[in-house]
């Protein structure tokens, strides 16, 4: 019963996600990036829509999946989704041993290569770069060294790493467990330190997975976002999820790699507009480290917005409200058009 009630919901969601229009684009295919064949999707309605390049997060957890809910996204946009080295079907076609190097470096590199084949593959001098929740170590480094390939950089979940001097995450959940007697998860968070460049890939996925999971709202958005879309995507198969896990828990090894960086000494200034828009709930990448980033970036301009009624995975868990910020804010400038105030 349980899986005829997917096959039936995959199908509906597959007749949604069909694209008749006559200036549409639907493609998908992999493309040789960085001596790796990785697969590429490009979705829109109209050709001549901004296009929006997405770096997704995990690591390793292509945003795929969200594809139905993002549809509406797709009438004012170009969406490009990759599945990076260590994701999805990247992941599945090569397996663990075929990925390469997996550092933060080698995926900027290949952000940049996919970058240039989007914007010669579809005849654009630029696109708006969107990276979300991990993806934004590298999409920050990008807008910070590639305004000539972005017309804008769009953060969400955005990741702020101070070079570990902002533990006020990692206090919050000590608090929680507290709060809620969790004495064994506690014990285990106290003695992995606050220093989340000296946790291996194990503590850093245990600390992600212990924030995740003593939040409600986070863990109620893993279960009715995340989890309803992995299951019900029509995009991928019970093979295709089984490699997309896969990929995540293979990808950990970044986790720690970036927990040394600090954003403030790699460079505030900015030479495109910059937007970060995070759930005003969120536990995980929490609001305020971004907005003190915000407050003291200089860019030709730049805004902030928060997302009500959202944690972690605010994008997808308020599409709607994402795409008003887009349509509102984004589009108007990538567009040439400008802005109120």
């Amino acid at each position: 019963m349980l899986l005829t009630y997917r096959a039936l919901k995959r199908r509906a969601l597959a007749k949604s996600l069909r694209i008749t229009a006559p200036n549409g684009i639907d493609e998908s295919s992999y493309v040789r990036i960085g001596g790796l064949d990785q697969w590429i999707s490009v979705r829109g309605e109209d050709r001549s829509n901004p296009v929006l390049l997405e770096l997704h997060g995990g690591p390793g957890a292509s945003n795929s999946i969200f594809t139905p809910r993002t549809r509406a996204w797709e009438r004012h946009f170009t969406i490009v989704r990759w599945d990076m080295r260590g994701a999805g079907r990247t992941f599945a076609a090569h397996g663990p041993a075929g990925q390469g190097e997996l550092t933060l470096d080698r995926l900027y590199a290949d952000a940049l290569e996919l970058t240039d084949h989007v914007r010669a593959r579809l005849g654009v001098p630029k696109v708006v770069l969107l990276a979300n929740s991990f993806g934004t170590v590298t999409g920050l480094r990008l807008a910070r060294d590639h305004p000539e390939r972005y017309s804008a950089y769009v953060g969400t979940d955005q990741n702020i790493i101070a070079g570990g001097t902002d533990t006020s995450a990692y206090d919050d959940l000590l608090d929680r467990l507290r709060g809620a007697g969790k004495r064994r998860q506690l014990s285990r968070l106290t003695a992995m330190g606050p220093d989340h460049a000296a946790w291996s890939p194990e503590e850093w996925s245990c600390y992600a997975k212990t924030v995740t999971t003593t939040d409600p709202l986070t863990y109620d958005t893993m279960k009715t976002v995340v989890i309803r879309s992995l299951w019900f995507s029509p995009l991928h198969t019970l093979r295709d999820l089984r490699a997309y896990l896969k990929g995540m828990t293979f990808s950990e090894q970044l986790g720690p790699q970036a927990m040394s960086l600090d954003e403030y000494a790699e460079g505030t200034t900015f030479h495109l507009p910059v937007f970060l828009f995070q759930g005003a709930e969120d536990v995980l990448t929490p609001p305020e480290p971004a907005r003190r980033f915000h407050d003291q970036l200089t860019a030709p301009l730049k805004d902030f917005a928060l997302i009500p009624d959202a944690s972690h995975f605010a994008a997808f868990r308020r599409p709607d409200v994402f795409l008003e910020l887009l349509v509102g804010r984004v589009r108007p400038v990538v567009a040439g058009v400008g802005v109120d105030g």
